[in-house]
């Protein structure tokens, strides 16, 4: 599960149904730009097993408060691959049938009658949980912790199709000119994003444990934001590979060679400060922990699949602290995201070239096969092209 950020939701009351679906006084959809229209094309997990399916599906009906997406590209996520291969997390997760994928960029062509801000024409990209706005974290401003999220391709319909219906309130609007491929690629860059300003980085010395998509940007992030030294740890040299063109100072193959000896390398005397925790594997957070400066902290993302043995006597007397990372802060960390790529070229130039896959929605599985590889950055699907 390493850089997957999905979750069971909780047992939902009766007025939380609305938010699985528009499937109760949802209006019915009749004209996209004019055409008549009430199916469409996507990628369906039809029934409890292994595989997916591209197909016919009626068009998403649209509530009051709902935005309709005409969908143009798609990121393939880790949450995407446990669907499709029906591992155990998606078993005890999901209800077939239903349409995966949460990454997105794509078109507004049609609005509820009561939403006030996102206009049709607009170009969006989508937070892709959404929350029931009345537990005791949304009511004080921390959406990203409500106790009832549910995730857009997990619990509800998501982006894997021509067309997605999601709430306003979860749509971001790109102001500026982007790359449809780089607006695809939103979400997983707000991970990053929320976990490097986790704590701050200025003048700090960083290691990052995983160099998968998430972590790949994590280092454009933290070296945006000021940190001094980067290193990350991996096992695949692709990615190492890739992470080096991403201005990293030390990218470390840890089957290979010993964290240890990058601080040496770097003439480093104390251990280093924060730490990102990407890849969920058991033995990542432990050398972690024994490579940091007293006072450390540590930025955990990575969803681990078993137990991890942790030296708490460690933890306790050199004062370290851990912070799980869940999602992006709604809607701090997406303002975030615009403002700094906005704001710099190279940060632009690095976040997008994390994406080194792009192919036509009609080769999904080609996609889905260089994902689970593992050896390459971000896979992304182009919705025009089926």
């Amino acid at each position: 599960m390493a850089e997957t950020q999905e979750k069971p939701a909780l047992l939902k009351p009766k007025f939380l149904q609305s938010l699985l679906g528009c499937c109760c006084g949802g209006q019915k959809l009749s004209h996209v730009n004019g055409d008549e229209r009430s199916m469409m094309r996507a990628l369906v997990k039809q029934k409890a097993a292994p595989g997916l399916e591209m197909v016919e599906r009626e068009m998403p009906p649209i509530g009051e408060n709902d935005v309709l997406i005409k969908v143009l590209r798609t990121g393939i996520c880790g949450t995407d691959l446990h669907i499709e291969s029906w591992d155990s997390w998606a078993q005890e997760t999901l209800k077939t049938p239903i349409i995966p994928g949460h990454e997105f960029f794509g078109e507004v062509v049609q609005i509820g009658s009561r939403v006030h801000e996102v206009e049709v024409g607009q170009q969006v990209s989508g937070e892709g949980h959404i929350v029931c706005g009345l537990c005791r974290n949304c009511r004080a401003g921390r959406r990203q912790m409500c106790i009832r999220t549910l995730g857009v391709g997990v619990n509800r319909d998501g982006a894997f199709a021509e067309y997605i219906a999601i709430p306003e309130s979860n749509v971001w609007v790109h102001h500026d000119a982007i790359d449809p491929d780089l607006g695809a690629i939103f979400d997983p860059f707000g991970n990053a994003v929320h976990t490097a300003m986790a704590f701050s980085l200025i003048g700090e010395d960083v290691l990052i444990s995983g160099a998968g998509p998430i972590g790949l940007m994590s280092i454009a992030v933290a070296r945006h934001l000021g940190a001094r030294y980067i290193v990350v740890t991996d096992i695949s040299e692709p990615r190492l590979e890739l992470a080096r063109s991403m201005g990293v100072d030390i990218a470390l193959n840890v089957q290979k060679t010993r964290i240890s000896e990058s601080q040496k390398q770097l003439g480093m005397r104390e251990g280093f400060d924060v730490g990102f925790e990407m890849s969920g594997h058991k033995t990542a957070l432990p050398e972690m922990i024994d490579n940091l400066n007293h006072g450390g902290r540590v930025a955990m993302l990575g969803l681990p699949t078993e137990s991890i043995d942790i030296d708490w006597s460690k933890v306790v007397t050199h004062m370290l602290t851990l912070k799980g990372i869940y999602g992006r802060e709604m809607y701090e960390t997406w303002t975030a995201m615009s403002s700094m790529l906005k704001s710099s070229e190279l940060l632009r130039e690095r976040i997008s070239s994390v994406i080194t896959d792009r192919l036509p929605a009609s080769k999904w599985q080609e996609g889905f096969n260089i994902a689970r590889a593992a050896s390459s950055g971000k896979v992304v699907l182009d919705w025009t092209q089926l």
